[in-house]
C-alpha cells in the first residue's frame, strides 16, 4: 500500500514562505554585486552548467546547506560566518523558500529568498554568466 503524504511541496513552501521574506526579482537585481550581500544559488550543478549563473553568486548545493552553515559542521564554509543578507534563489523560487527558511531557523540573518528564481532573474534582465563554457 502506497504511503501517504500528509504536507505537500506546496505546503511547505507556502508555510516557509510565511516566516521569510521573499523579494522582488526586480529588488534582487539591484541587490547584485553589494559588498554587504551575499547571492546563494542553491541549484545543482548541472542547472547551472545548462541556464548559466549570476555573476558572484555564492554557490550552494540544496543538499549541503544545513552542513554548511553550521559553524560545528567539518563542511562548514566561512561565507556563511559573515555579518551579511543572504538571499536565496534556485531555479523558480520552491527550492529556495525551503533554504532560507532552514537557514534561519539555523539562526542565519538576515534572510530572503528570491521570489521565481533564477527564471524570473533572467526574464528581468538580471546579468548571467555561462559557466564551464557553457552557453548561458
Amino acid at each position: 500500500m502506497p504511503q501517504t503524504i500528509t504536507t505537500g511541496y506546496k505546503a511547505l513552501c507556502e508555510a516557509a514562505e510565511r516566516e521569510i521574506e521573499t523579494l522582488a526579482t526586480e529588488e534582487a537585481v539591484k541587490l547584485a554585486g553589494r559588498d554587504d550581500v551575499v547571492l546563494v544559488d542553491i541549484r545543482d550543478i548541472r542547472e547551472l552548467q545548462r541556464e548559466g549563473k549570476v555573476p558572484g553568486a555564492f554557490h550552494c548545493p540544496r543538499g549541503m546547506l544545513e552542513f554548511w552553515i553550521d559553524p560545528e559542521s567539518p563542511y562548514h564554509k566561512p561565507v556563511f560566518a559573515q555579518d551579511k543578507t543572504f538571499v536565496f534563489f534556485c531555479a523558480g523560487g520552491m527550492r529556495s523558500a525551503l533554504a532560507a527558511q532552514t537557514a534561519h531557523r539555523m539562526g542565519l540573518r538576515p534572510v530572503a529568498h528570491i521570489k521565481g528564481g533564477f527564471g524570473a532573474w533572467k526574464k528581468a534582465g538580471g546579468p548571467v554568466e555561462a559557466v564551464e563554457g557553457k552557453k548561458a
